[in-house]
């Protein structure tokens, strides 16, 4: 007989032990190699503006311009963000950040890095998402 886990109302586990989403990013107008991250969606909105989850890849340099507001956890590895200005700020375990919708820079995967993520704003309302993790 299998004992059967409950949780609270609307209280949501992150649960990574299931098959994560693969995503591919190539385009070298956004990076510098081609990587494949992994990401597991624990919570998605009713009406889809907000997700959450576990994302992990592995060193590369992406060039963002975000429509979205993210807030991120940092488990394990290094991550560099710098601004279009040019000023830096490298972000390891136990870290905790936001990434508000206008940053225009750069992210930089130091190491392999997985992170915990919260995104608002992730598929705007008749809009495309520049954000990979909100793809599928």
């Amino acid at each position: 007989m299998t004992e059967q886990i409950l949780q609270p109302a609307h209280v949501i586990a992150f649960d990574t032990s299931g098959t994560p989403r693969e995503t591919r990013v190539a385009d070298p107008a956004l990076v510098d190699v081609p990587y494949t991250s992994s990401s597991w969606r624990c919570f998605g909105s009713a009406d889809g503006r907000a997700i959450s989850g576990v994302w992990e890849a592995g060193p590369h340099l992406e060039r963002c311009s975000c429509d979205f507001d993210e807030m991120c956890h940092i488990l394990e590895g290094q991550v560099r963000l710098t601004d279009a200005a040019g000023t830096a700020k490298v972000f390891g375990p136990g870290d905790s950040f936001v990434v508000a919708a206008g940053f225009l820079g750069t992210w930089e995967n130091l190491s392999f890095v997985r992170k915990v993520f919260f995104i608002l704003g992730a598929e705007p309302a008749g809009g495309v998402s520049t954000n990979p993790q909100a793809t599928d």
